[in-house]
């Protein structure tokens, strides 16, 4: 008995060829519908429009076309089963053996950024996952593709039934992962569409979290070599990596980190980074200025680090980098010169970055036990004009420079974190302590051990300082400002030190924990 394949795609690279060899080689009865018919017909391949063979016309500008019981029941028919079989006869309902559908481009027609509601409700699929799904039950009698990469796998196991077996059970959880992504991708758009942000949020917390990725890159191995792990999801929509080792999965996260905090930064601008923390951070008339400035901070701590900046790298960067060892470079592009010079350097990983973040960015996810936490990520913009100086003296216009600087720095740096920082560059950063005291102890030392000054400097502190301990050292220090959200039951305390020292206390109303 001769096969039936029924093609309907949206996606129409590699088609033709393959549909060819289904009739040539196999001896397929094809049945398709709309475009993909067209144009199989214009190569010379035999098809029979799906309307012809059900007997009932499209309609409904498309709408209805497939969802017939000729179609659902040559999908669903069990062969095993003489009760099928026998029903199927009796409505001339013939087996279809092979399915390929790939679906409307849900997805890329709402990241359109004028997509209207209208066109997003119009590219939602309804017949094609129908089919995927029926065939996808079915998969011990029908094999189902719903990606073009397959069709060479498809074809190569036609020939071994055995090997075909195993593929269709492979296929089939493939269609599944795919439907469930694209139900998924059209219930986060119209919960953004029903549940509209309110003015001044970030975006909208989903009542129902559900998280379908592809997985695009198998790592080699997690933070630590015992540890198996992936990357899953846009990543690479976002980033282009021009030359280097495979990225590894403490890259990711660091370059994550990297980007996040250069985005903060107008001016050109310099970061260098180390396990997600900033360890030197300046912004200057040119990046070799800034980069003076950010590496000083701490000249260790770039080894094996992340360098990121924000203006085209030329040769002129480019040639004091190469001078040191570090990971990962992030620009948003290179000079071809640039480009020579750390071509030298095989291993290292040139990354920049495709244009605006999207939408996701917006949102970090991390795993619980027994689930996940979602929170918006820390980017409401930080308004000077709200904050509140509440010492008596007030700070000068280089003060309050260097305090936006501090506190757009110190908001990327881990809890409990302290920024020293100087009109528009850092000094001393202090991370990750139990105790504010001991972060800013460890920022000062950083400090005097890269040979700067702390006097004069500005202190930004990610919370607030719980009693006047902090502020007395970092007094001690040389700070003459410092900015920290308040909120403290003490803050009467910390206010009267800093004035007792002529110290600048401004508060920022809002905190930059970042765990």
């Amino acid at each position: 008995m001769q096969r039936t394949a029924l093609l309907s795609v949206s996606d129409k690279s590699g088609l033709v060829p393959f549909a060819k060899a289904l009739v040539e080689q196999h001896g397929y009865r094809l049945l398709s519908t709309g475009g993909t018919a067209k144009l199989l017909e214009k190569e010379g391949i035999a098809v029979t429009e799906v309307s012809d063979y059900t007997g009932f016309p499209e309609m409904m500008e498309g709408r209805v076309k497939t969802l017939h019981p000729k179609i659902h029941g040559g999908l669903l028919a069990r062969r095993d089963k003489n009760d099928h079989m026998a029903a199927a006869a009796e409505h001339g309902i013939d087996m279809i053996d092979l399915v390929v559908v790939n679906l409307y481009p849900f997805e890329a027609t709402v990241a359109k950024p004028d997509v209207t509601f209208e066109l997003a409700i119009e590219n939602i699929d309804i017949g094609g996952p129908s089919m995927l799904r029926s065939a996808a039950k079915n998969h011990a009698s029908v094999s189902v593709v719903v990606d073009a990469a397959d069709y060479d796998r498809v074809l190569a196991a036609m020939s071994d039934a055995a090997a075909l077996t195993t593929l269709r059970r492979e296929l089939a959880l493939k269609v599944f992962q795919r439907t469930s992504a694209y139900d998924g991708a059209i219930a986060k758009y119209l919960e953004g569409q029903v549940n509209e942000p309110n003015l001044g949020d970030i975006s909208g917390i989903p009542a129902e979290l559900d998280i379908q990725l592809p997985q695009v890159q198998s790592l080699r191995y997690g933070e630590n070599p015992h540890q198996k792990a992936a990357l899953y999801g846009s990543f690479f929509d976002c980033f282009e990596q021009l030359q280097g080792k495979e990225l590894s999965f403490n890259n990711i996260i660091d370059i994550t980190a990297a980007t996040y905090l250069i985005g903060e930064f107008q001016k050109p601008t310099v970061a260098i980074l180390k396990h997600t923390n900033p360890c030197g951070v300046a912004s200057a008339d040119t990046l070799v200025e800034a980069w003076e400035q950010a590496f000083v901070t701490d000249q260790q701590a770039p080894f094996g680090g992340i360098i990121v900046v924000n203006q085209t790298m030329d040769a002129d960067l480019a040639t004091i980098i190469s001078k040191i060892f570090c990971e990962v470079i992030i620009a948003p592009d290179f000079t071809p010169a640039a480009m020579e010079i750390f071509g030298k350097k095989k291993n290292l990983r040139l990354m920049t970055v495709k244009g605006t973040l999207p939408a996701d960015s917006l949102q970090e996810i991390r795993s619980v036990v027994g689930g996940v936490l979602m929170q918006d990520r820390d980017t409401m913009p930080d308004r000077p004009s709200d904050w509140q100086i509440v010492s008596k003296r007030q700070p000068t216009a280089e003060e309050m420079r260097a305090m936006i600087f501090g506190w757009n720095v110190v908001k990327h740096v881990k809890s409990n974190a302290i920024v020293y920082a100087g009109c528009e560059r850092t000094l001393g950063v202090g991370a990750g302590q139990m105790s504010r005291v001991d972060s800013s102890k460890i920022a000062v030392w950083k400090a005097g051990e890269a040979g700067l000054s702390l006097d004069g400097s500005v202190v930004a502190s990610d919370a607030f300082f719980p009693f006047a301990d902090g502020l007395i050292a970092a007094a001690e220090a040389g700070a003459k400002a410092a900015i920290q959200p308040g909120g403290s039951v003490r803050d009467d305390e910390v206010i009267a030190a800093a004035d007792e020292r002529d110290m600048v206390m401004v508060f920022t109303g809002k905190r930059h924990f970042k765990h």
